[in-house]
């Protein structure tokens, strides 16, 4: 999807902003004499997004300027007097791409096809896609030869010409970890109020005039939408309706969430009578429904595409109320919970003793074997790749899913592509992302990528007139919980303790208390049941060649096959779903139109 290009003739720069993304407020454009920027998202708060263009525009114009990049969700390009600079925030929820020859750069867009039109494949972007569903957003890669990406919180700067002067690196925040006990730490009490207060101030800066809070029942989208209804009645967030969005379940083993949806619904409207309920009948829905559609038809190959009949059924009924802001309560569990790698931590540093402890205390709290936790959080973080080879070998009998972890290459990946094209190197690099030096630390960087389906938000974008926004994922939220000392954050068999104490007077107690939700694994189960036969034939029936030089198609066939009777585990579905996905995606890129949507001209030249 293309809300953005630039493009020099003459040597003069040209940008064209998307005209009907611009009137529904998904793209602002500021000027101030020489200068233009257009950023798509919003800088600051969505409300006030003309206000957080201008603050960029001007904060980056001097000469030499490099100010910290603010909070938002944008992808932006600044065209100033001496120098031209493309930019994403750290959390890159909106994808940016620029064409570089020779060290001049020819094009900038949001889409990667539309600059790629007519050149090669990137075979080294399919290994690396292939590796896990984190791959795609911190590399620099894309599937075309010349096209590359900018990463989440870089700068890029160009000559006005298009000279590619430097890529200022992307900030990693600071992890605040002290090595001994100081008498000045939070307690639990401290930290839920600290926490209470950044989850306040991310929530208002998403709020726009009409704002949509996905609730399921569970204890961060009811914390969402009950701190948005609040803030609405007591006259601190911006005015404007609230809708409270649902999926309902009425058959099958989601139905015994619908109770907690209620309940939440019920408080929420406590505090906000005005706020409007949307509840959607989605028991026809299944994973994999119109698979080639919501594979083949994005920028980029989907790892989560066959989630996508659910979350586009949630979308479109708040398009409809014309919602212009969509809240979740994703990203919750890795950064509002306790940090279980902080037992890696313990364990590199010869604190060999408190590390058994608070691993046996972990295990119970969790229900799981001290050897479990152990394993999980300490030795596989240390020897990823051997970790998984082990895990391989012993639990492999037979077939092709059992064993198959998050970096080891999938049995139908052709052995000979992988070598050809790095995929090795590509897990390396993949597992010391997730992992790092400092696992502890890498686990916020890392959740950042897997918390939320936002390919699905920014392709439908144009039609839903909002992105999906996460205030668990907020900087300042983040920020509060990496400083927070282990000791505090973990409770043995209260998960997200700081979260509940600092909920504590809003959240119903039944809510509030419960530790455990239904996964969405029969909406998983179902769509293989429905739709298994139709994928294997996707598979044996595709014709772009690089399908054929990259998998053993009836390897993967197999794959399915085993996933429908329920054999293997999250980890090898997911690299399934992934693999699923490229080859429908391979399939549609020939017959992707590439007719750009009708544009208007911001700058016609400096």
């Amino acid at each position: 999807m293309e809300a953005l290009r630039l493009e020099w003739d003459g040597g003069v720069p040209k940008l064209w902003t998307a005209g009907a993304m611009e009137r529904q407020g998904l793209v602002t454009t500021v000027s101030s004499r020489a200068r233009t920027a257009v950023v798509v998202g919003w800088v600051g708060s969505v409300r006030e997004r003309v206000a957080g263009a201008r603050g960029l525009l001007e904060g980056w114009d001097r000469p030499q300027a490099a100010p910290r990049l603010p909070t938002g969700d944008y992808a932006a390009v600044l065209v100033c007097r001496d120098r031209i600079l493309l930019m994403r925030d750290e959390h890159a929820r909106i994808p940016l791409f620029f064409r570089e020859s020779g060290g001049r750069v020819t094009a900038v867009s949001t889409s990667a096809s539309h600059l790629g039109g007519g050149s090669g494949l990137e075979r080294r972007y399919f290994c690396r896609y292939l590796t896990g569903n984190m791959a795609q957003p911190h590399s620099e890669l894309t599937p075309f030869a010349g096209v590359h990406r900018i990463l989440g919180g870089e700068v890029v700067e160009l000559s006005t010409t298009g000279q590619l002067r430097g890529r200022m690196p992307r900030h990693v925040r600071q992890a605040h970890e002290p090595s001994v006990q100081a008498a000045d730490e939070p307690d639990l009490g401290g930290a839920a109020k600290d926490l209470r207060l950044a989850l306040e101030n991310a929530v208002g800066r998403r709020m726009g005039r009409m704002t949509a809070c996905h609730v399921s029942g569970g204890t961060d989208s009811t914390s969402v939408a009950l701190l948005a209804a609040r803030l609405l009645a007591a006259g601190q967030g911006p005015p404007g309706g609230l809708v409270l969005l649902a999926g309902r379940f009425e058959r099958g083993e989601l139905a015994a969430e619908q109770p907690y949806m209620d309940e939440a619904m019920a408080e929420i409207r406590r505090y906000a009578p005005a706020a409007r309920p949307m509840i959607v009948d989605v028991d026809d829905v299944s994973d994999f429904d119109d698979f080639p559609h919501h594979a083949g038809d994005p920028d980029e190959p989907h790892a989560h595409a066959f989630r996508a009949p659910f979350w586009s059924r949630l979308h479109a009924a708040a398009a409809q109320l014309g919602c212009d802001s969509l809240l979740t309560g994703c990203g919750a569990d890795p950064i509002a919970d306790a940090n279980p790698l902080h037992l890696h931590r313990l364990a590199r540093t010869g604190q060999l003793r408190q590390m058994t402890r608070q691993a046996r205390d972990w295990a119970a709290g969790s229900e799981r074997g001290l050897w479990e936790v152990v394993s999980a959080h300490v030795v596989q973080p240390a020897l990823p790749l051997a970790a998984e080879r082990v895990t391989a070998f012993v639990r492999r009998r037979g077939t092709v899913l059992d064993g198959l972890g998050n970096f080891t290459r999938p049995r139908w990946l052709r052995s000979g592509f992988a070598r050809a094209h790095g995929y090795r190197e590509a897990s390396i690099a993949e597992s010391r992302f997730v992992f790092g030096r400092k696992p502890e630390q890498s686990l916020y960087e890392a959740a950042n990528y897997i918390a939320a389906p936002d390919p699905l938000s920014w392709r439908r974008a144009p039609q839903d007139g909002f992105f999906l926004s996460h205030p668990f994922l907020d900087p300042e939220v983040i920020a509060t919980m990496r400083r927070l000392p282990a000791e505090t954050a973990f409770h043995p068999g209260r998960p997200k303790a700081v979260l509940r104490e600092a909920m504590a007077d809003l959240l119903p107690s039944r809510i509030g208390g419960r530790v455990v939700k239904v996964p969405f694994n029969q909406l998983y189960a179902r769509g293989l049941r429905t739709h298994g036969d139709e994928l294997i034939d996707l598979c044996r029936s595709a014709k772009h060649p690089l399908t054929a030089e990259m998998f053993d198609v009836e390897t993967l066939c197999r794959a399915v096959r085993e996933a429908q009777f329920g054999i293997g585990s999250s980890y090898s579905w997911d690299r399934l779903n992934s693999s699923l996905a490229l080859v429908v995606w391979l399939e549609r890129l020939d017959q992707r139109s590439r007719a750009r949507r009708a544009a208007m001209p911001v700058i016609a030249g400096t």
